[in-house]
């Protein structure tokens, strides 16, 4: 009988070839890259505003003042910051230091702007005669809180100043430099600035118990009235004789 040869055994796989190992090992390491590339781009660090802010210019600073007198009325000036103000505003604390500088510097600002109104005082104060110079003032200043639209700044930045000896520097260096100073060198009198003072003072005093304070019945009655009672001292303030030592009729009785 004759023998079967023997089934042949079965072949081992053949080892790669080099050419598909290379191919292999470039798509292994291609696939890394392309993941990295589909990463979004790291987020911008804080710091100087972007061109695109800083191209919104006028409209952003508004933003920023509104925002400020917003929380320096409502925090008070101690309480309040660069970054509260610009987290109110909607932007980045860089821009309001790119735009102000400090708090101090922010603050100025936005009393320049609150009182932008009153700084025109000494203008309107100069057109007309001598003798209606108080009444004029009078007008004119209580008319510039008698108005909503024009009392609102003013109250926010007042409020902060009456708290804050910070605040009150950069209130009382604005005031006098923009309306006292001007209408003391209209008077050509040598205690000029000590007169506006005084007037200013009068006004002043009236315009916190009537707005701010509100006490009765000053803060319901007409302001005619106010008008009437007010500005013949004012008047005194700023014309009377300075001979007078303050009591009624001393300058008299002293010839």
């Amino acid at each position: 009988m004759t023998d079967r040869p023997a089934p042949a055994p079965d072949r081992a796989p053949e080892p790669p070839q080099p050419q598909a190992q290379a191919q292999a090992q470039a798509q292994s390491q291609a696939q890394p890259q392309s993941q990295s590339q589909s990463q979004p781009p790291t987020p911008r660090r804080r710091g100087r505003p972007t061109r695109t802010q800083s191209a919104q210019g006028p409209a952003t600073r508004e933003v920023i003042l509104d925002a400020a007198r917003a929380q320096f009325s409502e925090r008070g000036y101690e309480k309040a910051s660069v970054r509260s103000i610009a987290k109110a505003a909607g932007v980045d604390s860089a821009l309001v230091h790119h735009y102000f500088g400090t708090k101090e510097q922010v603050f100025a600002a936005a009393v320049e702007v609150a009182f932008a109104p009153a700084f025109q005082a000494p203008g309107a104060v100069e057109a007309g005669p001598p003798e209606e110079l108080g009444e004029r003032l009078t007008r004119f200043i209580l008319g510039v809180w008698e108005n909503p639209e024009t009392r609102a700044p003013l109250l926010a930045i007042v409020r902060s100043a009456v708290n804050n000896e910070t605040a009150a520097a950069v209130f009382r260096d604005l005031v006098t430099g923009q309306v006292l100073s001007r209408i003391a060198r209209g008077l050509d009198l040598p205690d000029a600035e000590l007169r506006a003072g005084l007037a200013a003072a009068q006004l002043v005093g009236t315009a916190m118990l009537r707005y701010v304070i509100k006490v009765e019945p000053l803060a319901s009655v007409d302001l005619e009235q106010i008008v009437a009672r007010v500005a013949p001292v004012v008047q005194g303030h700023l014309t009377a004789d300075r001979t007078r030592t303050g009591r009624p009729g001393t300058a008299d009785q002293a010839r």
